[in-house]
């Protein structure tokens, strides 16, 4: 028992310095850093150049979801992967299990095309 709280309590040192290492950077920079604001530091700026107009911009909605069906089948990759380097010692079960994944996220991938999602105007 002792050893375990030990162990946690490592982890726990750990992830506090590690909060700290991440903050007090951001906290220091704040008291030390100098303030000379200016219209020219406030300007927004882009490659060198310029900006010209509003910053803010609408994006058309369908960048959104060809970003959403991106995350869907990255998400499907890092679930398929670690089942792909043991999948002989799963059995049949696992390989049904899959198949199943697979379809649903085929059955995902149809409905999206034929309500036409991916089709770019």
């Amino acid at each position: 028992m002792d050893n375990y709280f030990h162990q946690y309590a490592f982890i726990g040192l750990l992830t506090g310095v590690a909060i700290v290492l991440g903050v007090a950077p951001l906290i220091l920079a704040r008291f030390i850093a100098p303030k000379k604001p200016g219209h020219s530091k406030q300007a927004p700026y882009e490659c060198g150049l310029e900006s010209t107009g509003d910053p803010w911009v609408q994006f058309r909605v369908q960048y959104y979801i060809y970003a959403l069906l991106f995350v869907v089948f990255d998400v499907e990759v890092v679930f398929i992967y670690p089942w792909a380097l043991v999948w002989k010692g799963l059995g049949v079960v696992a390989l049904a299990e899959m198949a199943l994944f697979l379809a649903i996220l085929a059955v995902g991938l149809v409905y999206a095309w034929k309500k036409g999602v991916l089709e770019w105007e």
